[in-house]
């Protein structure tokens, strides 16, 4: 299934293809205080809309994720980064998905805070 998001303004839009069961919920300081529901993708998956000129990137720590957000809203729709097996992989913040019923959906939870 083809699924469509963007931030809250529209600056920043994307499509990304795969089958929406699962999402996770993290709890390190930027997650939790975003409160953002990941549904990770394969890059090859995901495809950004707008110009990656309208994105903003944050990164902490260790700085392997980039996480980005709309300069213009605020909103930060998805992360990205490789993952520890290799697999570039992108976190869709799942409440950024257009017309989706989040409540069915199951919610796992990462330890992120212990990193």
């Amino acid at each position: 299934m083809i699924y469509k998001g963007s931030c809250h303004c529209g600056q920043i839009a994307f499509e990304t293809e795969g089958n929406l069961e699962k999402v996770m919920e993290c709890n390190c300081s930027i997650c939790s205080k975003r409160g953002s529901l990941h549904w990770f993708v394969a890059r090859e998956n995901f495809r950004l809309l707008t110009p990656e000129d309208n994105l903003g990137t944050y990164t902490f720590n260790k700085h392997q994720i980039k996480h980005r957000f709309c300069p213009n809203c605020g909103c930060a729709p998805y992360g990205e980064g490789i993952t520890p097996s290799g697999s570039y992989r992108v976190a869709i913040n799942a409440r950024c998905l257009d017309g989706i019923d989040l409540s069915p959906l199951k919610v796992g939870h990462f330890d992120g805070r212990s990193l």
